[in-house]
């Protein structure tokens, strides 16, 4: 079993900063990507940013620049800096991770903060 928790979602004004961050725990034996999708009200679920045991990093066009994604390996976290907000920023951040446990490899997923971004 493997849990994903969130924490550092909020309300920010735009132009404002959040960072996310995610821990896994539970029966681990490797992680291979973690990141960050979001799902705004009626839309699909995207990808935000991803980042591999590597350290290569995959970002949506929309937040490049504005967002930087690390790891922590040792403390199997990832974290989302988020700078100059915008509205349209405004969604649910589910952070995921590709990970190695028990029965096998799977993709896991968090509850998801709400990030709020007013005008």
């Amino acid at each position: 079993q493997v849990q994903l928790v969130e924490s550092g979602g909020g309300l920010v004004q735009a132009g404002g900063s959040l960072r996310l961050s995610c821990a896994a725990s539970g029966s681990i034996f490797s992680i291979r990507t973690m990141g960050w999708y979001r799902q705004a009200p009626g839309k699909q679920r995207e990808m935000v940013a991803t980042i591999t045991t590597y350290g290569v990093r995959a970002y949506a066009d929309s937040v490049k620049v504005r967002f930087t994604i690390s790891r922590d390996g040792a403390k199997n976290t990832v974290y989302m800096q988020m700078n100059s907000l915008k509205t349209e920023d405004k969604a649910v951040y589910y952070c995921n991770g590709y990970i190695d446990s028990v029965p096998g490899w799977g993709s896991d997923w968090g509850q998801g903060p709400q990030v709020t971004v007013s005008s």
